[in-house]
């Protein structure tokens, strides 16, 4: 028989990297076993007894997390109703029920306009809430707080026996058992184990397991192997430990604590909503209160005074906008849903698009969350293996038969194997049992070489000695073929002098020199420097006259060699970046975005992963970069030479905010790595106080409490922990970053949307406003009314909203625009009040005007008649009013009359209305380039002439709403307003274009600047 010993050798084991501020007193990882057992009262064989577990489970309660403090849904449900736009309607409301009281006590038969008026307000408000309220509501139901942390169930040991209790029941002092598959049911003291890894990835963003024994190791708590964390998970082996945290003490529950108690900012577009209403609010009081004295002046009474005020005030408010911007973010929550992308809260979509600084997250969000072999060394020369998700990447020669060699150590040293049911999977999707590195080899030689089930079968394994903290190897010997794996490649120069005295190249063992040694370290510097985990591998023939057929190996006294080992090359390993991040990254950098990494991985690894995604791009350089290439000290290189940065979070720790607020500011490309919860929350803070718009994403409980910090916090739906998708705005359910680009792009369409939304709105409130201002100043009949208002704001304006709010779906250059200044690039301004009232508005009333007098001249009343005559023509006692040519009018007669010029100016402002639409599609591109290729707008167009017809012309609308035929001419009296309306926008964005940033320009903001894209 021949027997083949194989070596391996990997890269110093990845320690925590979190330092919890809080824990730094600890000193329960110090102590001896004996002062632990007497600390907690508890005997380290035997464990609590059931009386004292019963006491102390009284004094410290149950072992769970408190939920997060949770707002009732009455709450919810009353936020939607008088939050916002909101408030505004129910203002309005409340005067129009004021003022019909006030009709009410005054007058015989009060007119009933007010009381409907008021009504739909109301009814406005409550069903646009109620649709907000269900819509977020179905975004809640998804998560399920804080529940699933907490483990089922746990083995405990008191009075000597083993029992299965409820892990809620678990107390401090217990002592419990964990093997592969658990997750922990508390903070542990590892008291004893056996080959026991922990995953600690939900805490660290490491991928890579953690060994766990009961040495003191560290003076950080969390640094130290015999420390156990609640709600991680047991990856393989088995351990018992005592508890020394449960509940809210342990290390989660701190976190989750600090994430709980975070103040939430308010978001960008409840500032721009408040800003507006300001902004409303002050016009609307000053007309009102200015024709509340003229009418004074007029001799009018001050009840019918306080009635003008109280009209022209509620005249103001845009009742159809709260459901523009409910629409509008709900069409587009719901376009992020088929793109991945779940928002928790409708606000938040405009939130990510206004975002000027993304704080990611590395491991999970940026990578790929697995470990993948990258290189490999032999034959003097690194290959490059296929790192793609899909497996579509390029390979190497696989023909060496040092290859074969190298590839059979990997295959046979190697304790991870798939996990049954998974062959019709492709191989780099199949689940595993074993260790992250283990499992990276197992999958590279299945894909390389072949079953490596089959390699074993052949190969039958004989002894094998598991990987310990104190030799560092991992060693396997097989039935024709014998394997050694040796991790911690630091003291490898030693080792490899001690072990391995011949070296394979091209299938020929050729003596271990100097300049062996010399290539194979230069090789391990250059795989190391790339941030990858590398493991070497040996192997050794053994005679089969010395080991025969059934001859026992005691893998305790180690009868058999491990030294004069022929050495076979090198494999590194990476949690290799995720294929669509480099464009996102690329996407977010040409749309002013800053990406940051923040991780707490290792700041080597962290900056291997930042350069291939493209957050330190080609060619900027660290400090570290500038003093290596020109040979000097770190400390002569000036900080400000290096666009790019790595921080490690031990100076994170001693920076002022002075200091942090400089390197946010100077630097363009950042990278903090080994970053603890706390530092994570200054970083964003930083970020904050540059005026920045920062989203957050991480998947990690170290995460939640930076989420909740940020203005956005972005979780991820796959690999998330419950509690970073509680304290997260929206949720990746893809869990891949480049999603973010497609939120952002939403977020800015929002932006876009609502401002030609409110745009198109706003001019028609002066053509609303102007007729009841006509009404008092001039004594005339009433030009519109109230329920033709209604009509024109519910009614029509509401058939456009979804058209419009679709009219920019395909804009290419979106992301290639700056963010917003949410300081001055404002939502609603003076420059678009300006516009909507004071230019295209007072056109639109004209048009109005114009077609009511038309009527009412063709039925003999001329201007010249109307004036002063307001009080006979609403008169009910007035039966005989005279026209222009002595005709006789009864008051039934005259109101006929009245609500004829009602409809017909409700037509006019449809027909002007027209071109409103179609020059708010653009800020700056002509309608002759930008053409008229929006199906969905164009079909808005007809659908609103259609419904105002309808109301014309349906029978029965004189009766419910009075509104009644009109003569085919009348429909165009406002065509010339209409073509006024287009001519004058082309000559103003034709002047715009000439001179851009003059003082014909609508707005400012970039949003407006920026070339429109073809509709």
């Amino acid at each position: 028989m021949t027997l083949i010993l194989l070596y391996c050798f990997c890269s110093t084991e990845t320690t925590l990297s979190l330092v919890f501020f809080v824990l730094l007193q600890q000193d329960d990882h110090k102590i001896n076993l004996d002062d632990l057992g007497k600390r907690y009262g508890v005997d380290l064989a035997q464990g609590l007894t059931n009386t004292r577990a019963v006491e102390i489970l009284a004094r410290d309660g149950p072992n769970s997390l408190t939920p997060p403090p949770t707002t009732p849904e009455w709450v919810k449900f009353c936020r939607q109703l008088f939050g916002g736009f909101s408030i505004l309607l129910w203002i309005g409301a409340i005067l129009c029920f004021l003022a019909y009281s006030i009709q009410v006590a005054t007058e015989d038969e009060p007119v009933n306009d007010n009381l409907y008026l008021g009504v739909v307000l109301a009814s406005v408000v409550i069903i646009t809430g109620c649709f907000s309220y269900f819509q977020e509501a179905k975004s809640s139901r998804i998560m399920d707080s804080f529940k699933k942390m907490v483990p089922q169930q746990a083995m405990v040991i008191r009075e000597g026996e083993k029992m299965q209790i409820n892990a809620e029941l678990v107390v401090q002092g217990d002592l419990v058992e964990i093997k592969g598959g658990d997750r922990i049911p508390a903070d542990l003291r590892v008291i004893s184990s056996s080959g026991c890894k922990v995953d600690n990835s939900s805490l660290t963003g490491e991928s890579e397991p953690q060994t766990r024994s009961p040495e003191f190791t560290h003076e950080n708590p969390l640094e130290t192997r015999n420390i156990c964390f609640f709600s991680t998970n047991c990856v393989e082996g088995t351990a018992r430990g005592v508890v020394i945290a449960t509940g809210d003490r342990t290390v989660m529950g701190r976190i989750a604590t600090l994430a709980s108690e975070l103040q939430v900012r308010q978001t960008p577009i409840n500032i721009e909503i408040a800003h507006f209403i300001h902004i409303i609010t002050g016009v609307a009081v000053f007309l009102g209160v200015s024709f509340f004295i003229l009418s004074l002046i007029l001799g009018y009474t001050w009840l019918e005074a306080v009635i003008f005020l109280i009209g022209i005030i509620v005249a103001n408010v845009p009742e159809g906008l709260l459901a523009t911007v409910t629409v509008c973010l709900t069409l587009t929550a719901k376009r992020m849903a088929k793109k991945n992308c779940l928002v928790k809260n409708l606000e938040a979509v405009e939130t990510l698009g206004s975002t000027s600084t993304i704080c990611s997250d590395k491991t999970g969000t940026l990578t790929q969350n697995r470990m993948t072999v990258a290189h490999m060394w032999f034959d003097n020369q690194i290959h490059e293996a296929d790192t793609t998700e899909d497996h579509s990447g390029s390979g190497f020669d696989k023909t060496s038969a040092t290859w074969t060699a190298l590839s059979r150590v990997a295959g046979l040293c190697n304790r991870a194997d798939f996990k049954a049911g998974q062959e019709n999977f492709p191989v780099q999707m199949r689940d595993t049992a074993g260790d992250a590195s283990e499992s990276a080899l197992l999958k590279c030689i299945e894909v390389c070489c072949g079953s490596v089930r089959e390699l074993r079968d052949r190969n039958r394994k004989v002894a094998e000695i598991p990987f310990n903290s104190t030799n560092k190897y991992q060693s396997a010997v097989k039935s024709h073929h014998s394997s050694l794996m040796l991790y911690n490649l630091e003291p490898f120069c030693v080792q490899l002098k001690s072990r391995c005295s011949t070296i394979m190249i091209h299938g020929q063992e050729q003596p271990l020199d100097e300049s062996w040694k010399d290539a194979f370290q230069n090789a391990y510097m250059e795989l190391g420097g790339l941030g990858e985990r590398v493991l070497g591998f040996c192997h050794l023939n053994l005679s089969s006259s010395q080991f025969p057929r059934g001859y026992t190996f005691d893998c305790d006294d180690m009868n058999f060699p491990t030294e004069q080992l022929c050495f076979l090359g090198l494999i590194s390993m990476i949690d290799p970046p995720r294929a669509a991040v480099p464009d996102a990254v690329g996407k977010c950098r040409s749309a002013g975005i800053k990406v940051i990494m923040v991780t707490g991985d290792h700041p080597i690894t962290a900056k291997a992963i930042a350069k291939g995604v493209g957050i330190i791009s080609e060619g900027n350089e660290t400090v570290d970069d500038i003093a290596e290439r020109l040979n000097i000290p770190l400390s002569q290189v000036n900080p400000r030479d290096a666009k790019a940065c790595v921080v490690h979070g031990s100076d994170l720790k001693d920076m002022s905010s002075e200091y942090l607020d400089d390197l946010l500011r100077n630097h363009t490309e950042i990278v903090f790595a080994r970053t603890s919860p706390q530092q994570k929350l200054i970083i964003v803070e930083g970020c904050q106080r540059q005026g920045s718009i920062v989203a957050v994403t991480g998947d990690g409980v170290n995460d939640s409490p930076a989420l909740k910090k940020a203005d956005i916090g972005v979780a991820m739906g796959i690999a998330g922990s419950d509690v970073s998708k509680q304290a997260a705005d929206m949720i990746l359910l893809d869990d891949n970053f480049a999603s973010i680009v497609t939120g952002v792009e939403e977020g800015r369409l929002i932006f876009d949307n609502l401002k030609k939304s409110i745009a198109y709105t706003l001019t028609s409130n002066i053509p609303e406003i102007s007729p009841f201002l006509l009404f008092i100043i001039a004594s005339v009949p009433l030009p519109l009314g109230t329920v033709t208002i209604l009509c024109i704001d519910l009614g029509t304006d509401m058939v456009i909203f979804p058209p419009l709010s679709k009219s920019i779906d395909s804009i290419d250059d979106i992301m290639k625009r700056q963010p917003r200044n949410p300081k001055t690039d404002k939502l609603v301004n003076e420059r678009l009040i300006s516009m909507a009232y004071g230019q295209i508005g007072m056109i639109q009333a004209l048009g109005g005007f114009f077609t009511y007098f038309v009527i009412l001249a063709e039925n003999g009343f001329l201007p010249s008649v109307l004036v002063g005559i307001r009080i006979k023509w609403d008169s009910n006692d007035v039966n005989d009013l005279e026209d222009y040519y002595g005709q006789q009018w009864t008051y039934e007669q005259r109101k006929i009359v009245e609500f004829t010029c009602h409809t017909a100016f409700f037509a006019s402002i449809v027909v002007v209305q027209w071109a409103d639409l179609i020059i708010c599609k653009t800020r700056r591109n002509s309608l002759f380039q930008q053409g008229m290729k929006n199906r969905i707008l164009i079909f808005g167009l007809f659908v609103e002439t259609a419904l105002a017809a309808f109301l014309s012309y349906c029978p029965g609308m004189d009766i419910a709403l009075r509104m009644y035929p009109l003569k085919i001419m009348w429909w165009f009296c406002a065509f010339p307003y209409s073509l006024l309306i287009f001519i004058y926008d082309e000559v103003r964005k034709f002047i715009l274009r000439r001179s851009p940033g003059g003082k014909y320009q609508c707005d400012k903001t970039m949003t407006w600047q920026l070339q429109d894209v073809k509709l």
